[in-house]
């Protein structure tokens, strides 16, 4: 007996069919023959669409077959008992502890985020104009590919033509797809040790070889690039990731020479070049290559947002071949709103205005932090690391209890970072970063954390 109510909102088939499967699941058994059309819709009043309807939809799934002068007769089912229960959805609770001061090293203000000039402008983009139905350039969007061009050329004296641009779904992404498009030319990476951990990762999960390179004062050391016999290499030149070094000009003609003479490639993440607090942001070193031997990575989200997940790559003329070969030169990595909004904040002049002001913010911030470090640890800390990026890097001086340091952070709600937990190798600092605390809140930071500090001096 089949329960179907005629006055339930849920379709007359639908409520038939679930009925019938549930019979067949809990009750029949293989080669039971189910009522023919004719004697359900007499028997329920249902018109024979109806049940046609349901009986059609339980062929499709396999719960009976349909037998020219036989009927229906019901399959094999006898795994169904195994799996008709449904699981409970259970909804995760997020719980993110909450901490009275992050120095995380990387974030942004919430404030900082142009969000009414950013609705203004997504609203404008999403119009008629649009093809929705279209699917979208794999590279990127052209006119988000020619503003990128446009200002690069101007700020970061990037040689290119939009033609090179690709963009991509942050750093990871731009970093797995250079590792895909030379993975035929090239199976070593050389990386700077101490240096970024996530590159190291990446390309390790690509099957690439890792070879670490020390540093210097001049940032990675060609002896010892040399020694590696690595011809591709993974470089932070502008502001080395994480002791803060600045290649001089010297240096990155050496390495472009060295990229010449070995057939190499230098992979350029242009990290924190327009964070600089004393000097004028550094060229790029891609702009004084003439031989195409640089990958030139950039990233919206320092500067504007890590959210939005906007990140770009130059690729050399020599490569676009490949790239156009592989597969993910035809999938679009980040969304038609988000290019077309980024395009037009870029082409009406509020990119350079947001980047000018958002310098000068984390300018008064470093300098704010570096005054009430120094007022408060005084000659018990030395800085390693300071004048770009959004934090300053710190050691002791004195004899330390760094597993203190750590305990007694996490008991006064204070999060702390570590150059080690994030980039390898011996380097040692604490990560004071300032980007996501207030310029209000920076003083009394400082002053939770020097407590800390003076409670670790053995």
């Amino acid at each position: 007996m089949y329960i179907i109510d005629q006055e339930s909102k849920t379709p007359l088939h639908i409520q038939l069919y679930n009925e019938i499967k549930k019979k067949i699941i809990n009750n029949h058994t293989t080669g039971n023959k189910l009522h023919s059309i004719r004697k359900v819709s007499s028997m329920y009043n249902l018109s024979r669409n109806t049940v046609e309807s349901a009986y059609s939809q339980l062929v499709a799934e396999g719960y009976i077959e349909s037998y020219p002068k036989s009927g229906y007769v019901v399959t094999d089912t006898t795994r169904m008992h195994e799996n008709t229960k449904q699981p409970q959805i259970i909804t995760p609770t997020q719980k993110s502890e909450e901490y009275l001061y992050d120095f995380f090293p990387s974030r942004m203000d919430r404030s900082s985020f142009p969000l009414k000039i950013w609705k203004r402008l997504f609203t404008k983009v999403i119009d008629d104009t649009i093809d929705y139905g279209a699917f979208l350039c794999g590279q990127g969007e052209l006119g988000l590919r020619t503003e990128i061009a446009k200002y690069i050329t101007q700020f970061r004296d990037v040689k290119c033509q939009p033609s090179q641009i690709i963009i991509t779904n942050g750093f990871a992404d731009s970093m797995g797809l250079v590792a895909k498009i030379v993975k035929n030319d090239y199976q070593t990476l050389a990386i700077e040790n101490p240096g970024y951990h996530l590159a190291q990762k990446i390309f390790d999960s690509f099957g690439y070889k890792i070879k670490k390179v020390a540093l210097d004062k001049n940032g990675l050391r060609l002896d010892a690039l040399k020694k590696s016999q690595a011809k591709l290499v993974y470089l932070t030149p502008s502001h080395q990731y994480p002791t803060g070094v600045t290649i001089p000009i010297a240096h990155r003609l050496k390495l472009l020479e060295w990229a010449k003479e070995e057939n190499g490639l230098i992979i350029e993440d242009d990290y924190h070049s327009e964070l600089k607090y004393q000097t004028r942001p550094i060229p790029s070193l891609q702009g004084l290559n003439n031989d195409d031997r640089v990958v030139f990575l950039g990233t919206f989200s320092k500067l504007l947002s890590p959210s939005i997940r906007i990140s770009y790559m130059v690729l050399p003329n020599h490569l676009l071949p490949s790239y156009q070969q592989h597969y993910d030169s035809n999938i679009p990595k980040v969304s038609l709103m988000m290019q077309k909004t980024l395009e037009h904040f870029m082409s009406e002049g509020h990119w350079e205005k947001h980047v000018r002001k958002t310098r000068t913010l984390n300018r008064r911030k470093h300098n704010l932090m570096k005054k009430a470090l120094i007022e408060r640890l005084q000659d018990t800390m030395k800085i390693e690391s300071q004048g770009g990026g959004l934090a300053i890097y710190i050691n002791p001086t004195v004899d330390f209890d760094w597993d203190l340091l750590k305990q007694l952070a996490q008991e006064n709600s204070i999060k702390l970072y570590f150059a080690t937990q994030r980039s390898g190798g011996d380097w040692e600092a604490i990560q004071m970063g300032f980007g996501g605390i207030k310029e209000s809140e920076l003083e009394n930071a400082i002053e939770a954390f020097s407590k800390i500090w003076e409670k670790c001096i053995l």
